[in-house]
């Protein structure tokens, strides 16, 4: 088996660590491959696309702000892609590039590993991707949907989950999980006080360097937080297996991100 050539297509994606979780993947599964960082425009994914389709990459995981592009993109969509209207992972299949999106995995294992509780409600924040595909992973749970810019939100909804009630961006819900689907705090910028008076969890679905101060807070107050490197590692490891067949255990993939050393930087698109 030649080696397989992986990739995270996005922009930006320096920040990006899933060619340290991935690389640990491969190492632990004993599959010589390689995975980096190309940094993509639209056009840029089109040419990933057919770079996937020729068998120049084996796969790919997509990141902001190409997810909705990634789906439109593939012959075949899996139903969460369709639901959420995006995928972050790309491959091909009987001939035919197929995308998917993990981010539910990701929701799911960190909300488990961080042992945020299973019966309180939730309050998701945002109205893009992100929050599509936790409000897909969250179902069967009381979930409120705030954002900034209100029809995005009923069109959120609308789409994943109709059920799902609005509430004014700000706004907090007694006794909730906050999910957080928005960019805010990545650059240790704060979430609206509202929402965390009196919240008794957080999830954050992005990570940027260090702690949000919304996590710090939340554990100053002794709550459970999952920060954005758990729903990384959840992500990873449900591509990983669309991939290879390998079910690597998350443990490999925490403990990659645990190790110093610098990466090489994002290539631009060939």
């Amino acid at each position: 088996m030649k080696p397989l050539r992986l990739a995270v297509l996005g922009n930006p994606v320096a920040h990006s660590l899933s060619p340290r979780i991935q690389r640990a993947a491969l190492a632990y599964a004993g599959i010589e491959g390689t995975y980096v960082r190309r940094r993509v425009d639209p056009d840029g994914m089109q040419r990933a696309a057919a770079d996937i389709r020729s068998g120049r990459l084996y796969g790919a995981n997509v990141t902001m702000p190409h997810k909705g592009l990634a789906a439109r993109l593939a012959d075949d969509r899996s139903p969460e892609a369709q639901r959420c209207a995006g995928a972050n992972t790309l491959w091909m299949e009987g001939g035919r590039l197929r995308a998917h999106t993990t981010d539910p995995d990701g929701v799911r294992f960190a909300w488990d590993h961080a042992g945020l509780p299973e019966d309180a409600p939730v309050l998701l924040l945002g109205a893009g991707g992100a929050a599509a595909a936790a409000l897909a992973a969250l179902d069967g749970r009381e979930c409120r949907v705030s954002a900034r810019r209100e029809e995005a939100a009923r069109a959120l909804v609308s789409q994943v989950n109709p059920d799902a009630p609005l509430i004014g961006w700000g706004k907090g819900v007694p006794g909730a999980v906050v999910v957080n689907a928005t960019p805010l705090g990545m650059a240790g910028d704060n979430l609206p006080s509202g929402v965390l008076d009196e919240a008794v969890g957080l999830l954050e679905m992005a990570y940027g360097q260090g702690e949000t101060p919304a996590g710090v807070l939340l554990r100053s107050r002794g709550f459970p937080v999952a920060p954005g490197e758990l729903m990384l590692v959840g992500q990873g490891v449900a591509s990983f297996a669309i991939w290879t067949g390998v079910d690597v255990p998350p443990e490999v993939m925490l403990a990659a991100l645990d190790e110093q050393g610098s990466e090489p930087a994002a290539t631009d698109s060939p």
